[in-house]
Protein backbone atom coordinates (compact mmCIF):
# COMPACT_ATOMS: atom_id res chain seq x y z
CA UNK A 1 0.00 0.00 0.00
CA UNK A 2 1.45 3.49 -1.37
CA UNK A 3 0.98 6.18 1.43
CA UNK A 4 0.79 9.98 0.20
CA UNK A 5 0.43 12.66 3.48
CA UNK A 6 -0.97 15.48 0.89
CA UNK A 7 -4.33 16.75 0.73
CA UNK A 8 -7.64 15.26 -1.49
CA UNK A 9 -11.53 14.77 -3.62
CA UNK A 10 -14.90 12.42 -2.89
CA UNK A 11 -18.03 11.49 -5.24
CA UNK A 12 -20.28 13.27 -7.32
CA UNK A 13 -20.07 16.43 -4.77
CA UNK A 14 -19.21 16.42 -1.28
CA UNK A 15 -21.09 19.27 1.05
CA UNK A 16 -19.43 20.91 4.08
CA UNK A 17 -20.28 24.12 6.00
CA UNK A 18 -18.64 26.02 4.38
CA UNK A 19 -19.01 24.87 0.56
CA UNK A 20 -15.48 24.28 0.70
CA UNK A 21 -13.74 21.32 -1.35
CA UNK A 22 -10.13 20.34 -0.84
CA UNK A 23 -9.38 18.19 -3.67
CA UNK A 24 -6.13 16.66 -5.18
CA UNK A 25 -5.75 15.34 -8.45
CA UNK A 26 -3.39 12.76 -9.69
CA UNK A 27 -2.68 11.28 -13.35
CA UNK A 28 -2.74 7.62 -12.90
CA UNK A 29 -2.04 4.53 -15.34
CA UNK A 30 -5.16 3.19 -16.90
CA UNK A 31 -6.30 1.09 -14.55
CA UNK A 32 -8.49 -2.33 -15.13
CA UNK A 33 -11.62 -1.19 -13.63
CA UNK A 34 -13.06 -4.51 -12.13
CA UNK A 35 -10.28 -4.71 -9.62
CA UNK A 36 -11.49 -1.56 -8.38
CA UNK A 37 -14.25 -1.29 -5.56
CA UNK A 38 -16.49 0.56 -7.88
CA UNK A 39 -19.49 1.85 -5.89
CA UNK A 40 -20.71 4.12 -8.66
CA UNK A 41 -20.31 5.04 -12.60
CA UNK A 42 -21.45 7.84 -14.75
CA UNK A 43 -20.77 9.12 -17.83
CA UNK A 44 -20.34 12.64 -17.42
CA UNK A 45 -20.45 15.33 -20.34
CA UNK A 46 -19.24 18.91 -18.39
CA UNK A 47 -19.09 22.02 -20.36
CA UNK A 48 -17.86 25.38 -19.12
CA UNK A 49 -19.83 29.06 -19.07
CA UNK A 50 -18.67 31.94 -19.67
CA UNK A 51 -16.66 33.13 -16.51
CA UNK A 52 -19.42 34.61 -13.43
CA UNK A 53 -19.07 37.29 -11.10
CA UNK A 54 -15.36 37.58 -9.48
CA UNK A 55 -14.60 35.22 -12.05
CA UNK A 56 -16.18 32.28 -10.69
CA UNK A 57 -15.89 29.37 -12.95
CA UNK A 58 -19.35 28.09 -14.13
CA UNK A 59 -20.10 24.90 -15.79
CA UNK A 60 -23.01 22.57 -16.59
CA UNK A 61 -23.12 18.40 -16.32
CA UNK A 62 -25.05 16.12 -18.15
CA UNK A 63 -24.86 13.42 -15.58
CA UNK A 64 -25.94 9.42 -17.42
CA UNK A 65 -26.08 7.11 -14.27
CA UNK A 66 -28.08 3.44 -14.51
CA UNK A 67 -29.94 4.46 -17.82
CA UNK A 68 -30.84 8.09 -15.88
CA UNK A 69 -30.24 11.40 -16.69
CA UNK A 70 -29.44 14.31 -14.73
CA UNK A 71 -28.01 17.89 -14.87
CA UNK A 72 -26.32 20.06 -12.99
CA UNK A 73 -25.01 23.68 -12.49
CA UNK A 74 -21.55 24.73 -10.22
CA UNK A 75 -19.74 28.03 -9.36
CA UNK A 76 -16.39 27.56 -8.21
CA UNK A 77 -13.74 30.31 -6.88
CA UNK A 78 -10.55 28.40 -6.54
CA UNK A 79 -8.61 29.83 -3.36
CA UNK A 80 -5.43 28.28 -4.25
CA UNK A 81 -5.15 24.76 -6.62
CA UNK A 82 -6.58 22.33 -3.74
CA UNK A 83 -8.83 24.56 -2.25
CA UNK A 84 -11.99 26.08 -3.86
CA UNK A 85 -15.70 27.33 -2.46
CA UNK A 86 -18.20 25.66 -4.87
CA UNK A 87 -21.72 25.69 -5.12
CA UNK A 88 -23.62 23.16 -7.03
CA UNK A 89 -27.27 22.42 -7.71
CA UNK A 90 -29.68 19.78 -9.46
CA UNK A 91 -31.23 21.79 -12.50
CA UNK A 92 -33.79 20.68 -14.76
CA UNK A 93 -33.12 20.06 -18.52
CA UNK A 94 -34.84 22.91 -19.74
CA UNK A 95 -32.66 25.27 -17.48
CA UNK A 96 -29.39 23.25 -18.51
CA UNK A 97 -30.45 23.91 -22.64
CA UNK A 98 -30.95 27.53 -21.69
CA UNK A 99 -27.12 27.59 -19.70
CA UNK A 100 -25.36 25.76 -23.25
CA UNK A 101 -26.15 29.04 -25.04
CA UNK A 102 -23.79 30.77 -22.39
CA UNK A 103 -21.21 27.59 -23.37
CA UNK A 104 -17.57 29.15 -23.73
CA UNK A 105 -16.08 28.60 -27.57
CA UNK A 106 -12.88 28.39 -26.55
CA UNK A 107 -13.97 25.38 -24.77
CA UNK A 108 -14.72 21.83 -25.91
CA UNK A 109 -16.93 20.15 -23.61
CA UNK A 110 -15.22 17.15 -21.09
CA UNK A 111 -16.56 14.02 -22.44
CA UNK A 112 -15.59 11.26 -19.30
CA UNK A 113 -16.87 7.69 -17.63
CA UNK A 114 -16.62 8.57 -14.01
CA UNK A 115 -15.85 5.68 -11.43
CA UNK A 116 -16.08 5.87 -7.52
CA UNK A 117 -14.35 3.62 -5.94
CA UNK A 118 -13.84 3.11 -2.34
CA UNK A 119 -10.34 2.04 -0.81
CA UNK A 120 -9.48 1.94 3.30
CA UNK A 121 -12.62 4.28 3.44
CA UNK A 122 -11.93 6.52 1.19
CA UNK A 123 -14.05 7.60 -1.74
CA UNK A 124 -11.86 8.29 -5.26
CA UNK A 125 -13.08 9.46 -8.39
CA UNK A 126 -11.54 8.10 -11.45
CA UNK A 127 -11.77 9.80 -14.80
CA UNK A 128 -10.95 8.17 -18.06
CA UNK A 129 -11.44 9.72 -21.14
CA UNK A 130 -12.25 8.51 -24.57
CA UNK A 131 -9.13 9.75 -25.91
CA UNK A 132 -6.46 7.62 -24.08
CA UNK A 133 -6.11 3.81 -22.62
CA UNK A 134 -2.92 4.50 -21.13
CA UNK A 135 -3.76 7.27 -18.83
CA UNK A 136 -6.53 8.49 -16.18
CA UNK A 137 -7.24 11.19 -13.58
CA UNK A 138 -8.25 10.03 -10.15
CA UNK A 139 -9.41 12.31 -7.58
CA UNK A 140 -9.81 12.59 -3.70
CA UNK A 141 -12.08 15.09 -1.68
CA UNK A 142 -10.24 15.75 1.93
CA UNK A 143 -11.73 16.61 4.93
CA UNK A 144 -8.18 18.44 5.39
CA UNK A 145 -5.40 19.62 4.09
CA UNK A 146 -3.67 17.22 6.63
CA UNK A 147 -5.11 14.32 5.80
CA UNK A 148 -2.83 11.26 4.85
CA UNK A 149 -3.92 9.65 1.70
CA UNK A 150 -3.66 5.56 1.39
CA UNK A 151 -3.16 4.59 -2.75
CA UNK A 152 -4.54 0.89 -3.93
CA UNK A 153 -1.65 -1.32 -4.37
CA UNK A 154 -3.16 -2.32 -8.10
CA UNK A 155 -3.30 1.69 -8.99
CA UNK A 156 0.04 3.21 -10.61
CA UNK A 157 -0.06 6.67 -8.97
CA UNK A 158 2.41 8.66 -11.77
CA UNK A 159 2.58 12.06 -10.24
CA UNK A 160 0.28 14.82 -7.95
CA UNK A 161 -1.04 17.32 -10.80
CA UNK A 162 -3.28 19.19 -8.78
CA UNK A 163 -1.87 22.46 -9.32
CA UNK A 164 -0.83 21.55 -13.06
CA UNK A 165 -3.66 23.44 -15.63
CA UNK A 166 -2.59 21.00 -18.34
CA UNK A 167 -4.60 18.47 -16.46
CA UNK A 168 -7.78 20.26 -16.01
CA UNK A 169 -10.66 18.78 -17.49
CA UNK A 170 -11.01 21.93 -19.79
CA UNK A 171 -7.30 21.34 -21.17
CA UNK A 172 -7.88 17.62 -21.79
CA UNK A 173 -10.69 18.12 -23.70
CA UNK A 174 -9.63 20.84 -25.66
CA UNK A 175 -6.57 19.15 -26.18
CA UNK A 176 -7.78 15.51 -26.84
CA UNK A 177 -4.95 13.91 -24.98
CA UNK A 178 -2.90 14.05 -22.29
CA UNK A 179 0.18 16.01 -22.38
CA UNK A 180 1.97 12.67 -22.43
CA UNK A 181 0.42 11.83 -25.44
CA UNK A 182 0.38 14.63 -27.49
CA UNK A 183 2.85 17.03 -28.81
CA UNK A 184 0.54 20.05 -29.49
CA UNK A 185 -1.26 22.37 -27.40
CA UNK A 186 -4.50 22.82 -27.34
CA UNK A 187 -5.84 23.54 -30.88
CA UNK A 188 -8.52 26.03 -29.00
CA UNK A 189 -6.25 28.22 -26.54
CA UNK A 190 -6.50 28.35 -23.02
CA UNK A 191 -9.69 28.04 -21.10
Amino acid sequence: MSVLSLNLSFIWSVNTTENLEIERKFLVEYPDVSILDVRRSAFIVQTYLSDGEGGSQRRVRRITENGEIKYTYTEKVFRTASVREESEREISSDEYAELLKQAKSCCTPAEKTRYAFDYMGQMFELDCYSFSERFAIMELELRSDKQRIYFPDNLTVLRDVTSDHAYSNAALANAGAFPEESSSTNAKGEC
